[in-house]
């Protein structure tokens, strides 16, 4: 049997990259969608191609029911779960902090931040060798933003993704005695449609000059390190955060 994965945000972006690249790698992939069925179908038509099984699952992350439904159905479908990437997030508009109404913070910690703890919660009741599992690994997705803080635009979101940075630190140590490695990505500017998504659609061409490489990266680079922290090569690996930022 095939070590299954659920990858939260999983039909577009790093999410997707990361869906198939794990796919080729010998995971069988649950990828979890909020809007775009059509794009996430897209996605496990390419895990079903490179062998395995893929299931598509509507859910919003910061809904508790929703999270508690996905995992249900994984259950159900694929059996035991041994990965979870932890991706789903949300940008906004540019603003300063002194222009943020509290319905876009509530929404942006609601998905970026408590989502992450809602699946990583799940997903350690079923890894954990306490609770009968046999172990497994989470990643989570942080951002560069983490420690640049991004003033004048997303502080709100920069934000959320240290509070991601600390929860694997945390977690990882929590639970390193029960069979699970939790690690995180930190992307830095990374050619995807979230910065459309914000208001800023050509800001990976923008930035680029100020990346020591001159370049944005993609979104297969960073599944790179999703799938390689999945992976028993990285087996020695916990508590770590992983920046792919070209040097930034």
């Amino acid at each position: 049997m095939n070590p299954t994965l659920l990858i939260t945000g999983g039909s577009r972006g790093i999410g997707a990259a990361a869906a198939v690249l794990a796919a080729q790698h010998g995971w069988d992939v649950a990828i979890n969608y909020t809007r775009d069925a059509a794009a996430a179908e897209r996605v496990a038509a390419q895990v079903r191609a490179a062998g395995r099984r893929a299931l598509v699952l509507k859910a919003d992350v910061a809904e508790e029911p929703e999270v508690l439904a996905m995992f249900a159905a994984v259950d159900r479908e694929f059996g035991a779960l041994r990965g979870l990437v932890n991706n789903a997030g949300v940008v906004d508009m540019p603003a300063r902090v002194d222009q943020m109404s509290l319905q876009r913070l509530q929404r942006m910690f609601a998905i970026n931040l408590t989502g992450s703890f809602l699946c990583a919660r799940e997903a350690v009741k079923r890894m954990s060798t306490k609770h009968g599992g046999a172990g497994g690994v989470i990643v989570n997705l942080s951002s560069a933003a983490a420690r640049l803080g991004s003033p004048g635009q997303y502080v709100d979101y920069a934000a959320a993704k240290a509070g991601i940075d600390l929860m694997t630190l945390g977690l990882a140590r929590e639970v390193a005695t029960e069979g699970i490695r939790v690690n995180a990505v930190r992307p830095g500017i990374i050619d995807t449609d979230i910065h459309a998504s914000g208001g800023l659609p050509d800001r990976a061409k923008q930035v680029a000059p100020v990346v020591p490489m001159q370049r944005a990266g993609s979104a297969d680079e960073v599944a790179q390190a999703i799938v390689w922290l999945l992976s028993a090569a990285s087996s020695y690996t916990t508590g770590a955060v992983l920046d792919v930022t070209g040097g930034r």
